[in-house]
Parts: C-alpha cells; sequence; structure tokens
C-alpha cells in the first residue's frame, strides 16, 4: 500500500481508559522501531511475522507496568523456531522514550511453508520483569497454544493474573512513493481492571486454562462482550495508520462506553548491549577455554544478537594469558 508521511503517532503507544466499561488498554503504533529492529536481520518471512507480533506485545505489554527497568518476553519452541526473545526498556526520565529489540533463533532448514505460529512446535511463553538492582525477577509462564502469540499473551494474563485481556495486531510492509519499502505495525489491547478479590470458577479453556468466561460474571462479563465486539470491527488500515490517529480510532471504536486517553508514551529501538557488559560476561570463563575462543587474527570475537554490533577483545584482557590463536605453540 501507498502510505502518507509521518506522523506525530508513529512509535507510540496511547494508554486509555472506558469509563463506562471498567476496561483499560492502550493504542500501539511500532513503524521506525520494527523497521529497525527487523533490517538488522535477513529473516525469512514467517520469522519476520513472528518479531513483529513479539515487539507488539511487547511494547503494549510493557507500558502497562510501571517499570523501573526491564520486562522481557521470550517464546520456546521445540519446533523449527526455537526462540523469539524481546526486551522492553522503561524510560530512564519522565518524557523520555522507552526502548525495544528483538531477535530471533531458529534452524533455517527446518522451517516449512506452514504458517509462522505452527513453527514454533511445542513451548512455552514466559513474561519476564526485571525492575533492577536489589530486587528479586518475576517470572511467569504459559503454554504455547491458541493458534497466535497474541492468544497465548491473552492466556498468560487470564492464568497468571485472572485479568481477562484482548489484543488485536496488524503488521506489514508499506511504501512512500519514490521511497523503500519499510514495516508498518500497530494494535490495541483491551484489560479489564483487576477486582479486589475476584472469584475464579472451573477452567474452560484449551488445555485446561483460564478464560474471561472463568473470572467474569453478571455485568463486568457483559460489559467484556461488548467491547470486544466492538474491537472486533477494527481493520488492519486502522491500526497501522497514518490516516487514522489512535484518538480517532478509540472515538470510532468505543464512543459509546466513555474513551478517556492519557499520555502517549514515545518507543524506540535500543539495545543494552556494550564492551564492558561483553567482558564481564566472559569473565568467569577460564583461561582455557577463553584461548579456544580465539580467532586466526589473534582476538576473541561476540557478536549482540539483538543489534548485531560487532565486538573483539584481546585475550589478555579477558583474563587469558594465551597470546597466539589455537595451534599456535609460542
Amino acid at each position: 500500500m501507498t502510505i502518507a508521511p509521518q506522523i506525530a503517532w508513529d512509535d507510540t503507544v496511547l494508554p486509555f481508559q472506558l469509563d463506562r466499561s471498567d476496561i483499560r488498554g492502550r493504542v500501539v503504533r511500532l513503524d521506525g522501531v520494527l523497521d529497525q529492529i527487523l533490517s538488522r536481520h535477513a529473516y525469512p518471512p514467517s520469522i519476520e511475522a513472528l518479531v513483529a507480533e513479539s515487539a507488539l506485545l511487547t511494547a503494549l505489554i510493557g507500558q502497562t507496568i510501571k517499570l523501573r527497568w526491564k520486562l522481557s518476553l521470550q517464546i520456546r519452541g521445540n519446533g523449527a523456531v526455537k526462540l523469539i526473545a524481546t526486551d522492553y526498556y522503561g524510560p530512564t526520565d519522565d518524557g523520555q522514550p522507552a526502548r525495544i529489540r528483538a531477535y530471533a533463533g531458529f534452524d533455517k532448514d527446518a522451517l516449512t511453508d506452514a504458517p509462522a505460529f505452527d513453527q514454533l512446535g511445542d513451548g512455552y511463553f514466559a513474561i519476564l520483569i526485571d525492575q533492577g538492582e536489589g530486587t528479586v525477577p518475576y517470572q511467569g509462564i504459559t503454554p504455547i497454544a491458541g493458534g497466535s502469540l497474541a492468544k497465548c499473551a491473552e492466556t498468560y494474563f487470564a492464568q497468571s493474573e485472572q485479568l481477562p485481556t484482548r489484543f488485536e495486531l496488524s503488521f506489514g510492509r508499506s511504501q512512500r512513493p519514490g521511497e523503500a519499502e519499510v514495516w508498518r505495525a500497530g494494535g490495541v489491547m483491551l484489560q479489564h481492571m483487576p477486582k479486589a478479590s475476584p472469584s475464579v470458577g472451573e477452567a474452560s479453556g484449551e488445555g485446561g486454562l483460564l478464560t474471561h468466561a472463568d473470572i467474569l460474571s453478571g455485568e463486568e462479563s457483559d460489559s467484556w462482550l461488548r467491547a470486544n465486539y466492538l474491537l472486533d470491527t477494527v481493520e488492519d488500515i486502522e491500526m497501522v495508520g497514518p490516516t487514522v490517529s489512535p484518538t480517532d480510532l478509540l472515538v470510532r471504536l468505543f464512543h459509546e462506553e466513555g474513551p478517556r486517553v492519557f499520555d502517549a508514551q514515545a518507543l524506540r529501538f535500543g539495545c543494552s548491549c556494550s564492551a564492558d557488559k561483553v567482558q564481564e560476561a566472559l569473565a568467569p570463563y577460564p583461561p582455557e577455554e577463553i584461548a579456544g575462543m580465539i580467532t586466526e587474527a589473534g582476538v576473541v570475537t561476540a557478536d549482540c544478537q539483538f543489534c548485531g554490533a560487532h565486538y573483539e577483545f584481546a585475550p589478555d584482557t579477558l583474563g587469558s594469558d594465551t597470546v597466539g590463536p589455537p595451534g599456535d605453540d609460542a
């Protein structure tokens, strides 16, 4: 498709609340961020789709949590796709952007023409929250199920947090006249506000997992179903923009539910790798293992899987007393 020039909502998350339904949510637009994530790798289309979906989920989920540091998604499977990993770094100061990075690990020779999600096989979907030094990291896990990563995330919130949650996502390549193709993506998240004392019934979902019907009842269930019905009417082009702003989209979808928006959060691509962190990671290795990492050029190298940064180190800076490459008798 042909798109208009970049607009102010690109690479943002807009929080909102439906006052008449006790439902909160987020609208996300990932444009330059997603393009920077994917342009660093030559992923096959199925892998690009999984990474794009994961990045959208990470932006939506990360913004719902008052993070001091990092939220991560890890999707691990036993199929051709072994790992999808994303990180969301909360803003360091008020008014600063949040940062996102992502990468995929997969067996290229094992990929097939099957849908991208099916190539994960069996495994788990995990959310990890690290609030920084002096805190205990949190981890929640749910099985890979439901046909999409968005469904996995919905199951996670129902099962681990007893919060009915819905994601609607869209992503793909687009092109401005006379310019190269770039990625555009967008999505909407709905989440029922937590109850003080939730009463959870017997699990009725796939594999004995909870669904919204096991958590909500009466008017709460009716309002949740109504909001989901309204979200069912959203079109892909409305989510990715740029002709429809997130605020216009919310009015179009939920005007009868009393939508109220809050300050938008800017998003940027950002990686936390550095030479110091690589050296720190290699510090525990004994000299004989460091020696096995030395290249013919006489250095130890490391590449960041997220951003592709390449690092080279002299062996003696890593605590190794080996001065030559493997096979050197000196």
